[in-house]
């Protein structure tokens, strides 16, 4: 198992309690407490400056993807195909994940959602972020009776 390897899993692993607290324990005084701080997003940031620290050239490459000859995607291809490149991108895809879950999962409360609903929301919001937040943002309309 390479560096890359270990930083893709450690970013995987670092939302799980977050995003199982959420799910199991919406509710609860320490759910509150653990989401209250930075930390839930902290862990895959770090992980994402590390990768970009020991492989400085593919935040080059990413540069270069917009004056690449055969365009921008094949550039932004080119950058990304790479094990730091996939890692880095990984990494930036679970901050962002836990980041709006974290916001389906406080909207859900302040808006009094259905515990099922809620639950799928906050499902979604970690492995098909944009599906967690169309049910939350669905729910909510519902709830206030725009749909």
């Amino acid at each position: 198992m390479n560096i890359y390897e270990i930083i893709f899993i450690l970013s995987t692993f670092w939302v799980g309690p977050f995003w199982f607290a959420m799910l199991l324990q919406p509710k609860s005084d320490k759910t509150k407490k653990l989401l209250a701080k930075p930390l839930f997003f902290f862990g895959p940031i770090v992980l994402w400056f590390i990768v970009i620290i020991i492989s400085p050239d593919g935040l080059s490459k990413f540069g270069e993807s917009f004056s690449h000859d055969q365009g921008f995607l094949i550039g932004l291809i080119d950058s990304l195909s790479s094990e730091a490149g996939i890692t880095a991108t990984w990494a930036h895809m679970v901050a962002g994940d836990i980041f709006a879950t974290r916001w389906i999962w406080k909207k859900s409360l302040e808006h009094n959602i259905h515990p099922i609903l809620r639950s799928i929301a906050i499902f979604f919001g970690v492995m098909l972020m944009p599906i967690g937040i169309l049910i939350l943002i669905l729910s909510t309309l519902k709830k206030e009776k725009y749909l």
